[in-house]
């Protein structure tokens, strides 16, 4: 019997990630073989392109997995799970907008404030999931060290291109 409700929890935030990667995908390369994100100088330990598909697919399904915990030990949508849930789904939405600030706008360092923002959110989000179940911190910890990763990657694109007017905003 499939629990619908686990599947529904695994493929939410994936749905933002399938969303972020058709607007990723036409800065990564276009018919010339050239696209803004390519034209960026960026660190020499920047991932390799097809690494964060497979990578933000793993961390949107801990995700998931873990907010399903939290609404199953809280029995459901009920007045303990409200807090931690509504911290989720406000992290998931600033997760899910980065990618077009940064890929779409150009907005170097307005991506940057909004990923310091995601931070703190998906902090406080962890804090209150493993507040209710401790095994979340399995699925939540490693999605705040990419973040760590992934604002230090930001942080150093932005450095490195800020001299640069037509990729620096």
């Amino acid at each position: 019997m499939f629990n619908w409700n686990l599947i529904g929890s695994i493929i939410l935030p994936n749905i933002g990630g399938w969303a972020g990667a058709i607007t990723t995908a036409g800065q990564m390369k276009n018919e010339n073989g050239t696209a803004w994100y390519q034209t960026l100088e960026k660190p020499s330990w920047n991932p390799p392109n097809w690494l964060f598909g497979p990578a933000w697919t793993v961390l949107y399904c801990g995700m998931g997995f873990a907010s399903y915990l939290v609404w199953r030990d809280c029995g459901g949508f009920t007045k303990k799970s409200i807090l931690p849930l509504v911290l989720y789904g406000g992290q998931l939405v600033l997760n899910w907008t980065w990618t077009p600030v940064f890929f779409r706008l150009h907005q170097i360092g307005l991506a940057l404030i909004h990923i310091f923002l995601l931070d703190a959110a998906a902090a406080a989000c962890t804090a209150s999931f493993i507040a209710v179940n401790k095994n979340t911190a399995y699925f939540m910890v490693p999605y705040l060290a990419w973040l760590c990763f992934a604002t230090t990657l930001n942080y150093s694109i932005w450095q490195l291109n800020k001299d640069d007017g037509e990729n620096y905003k």
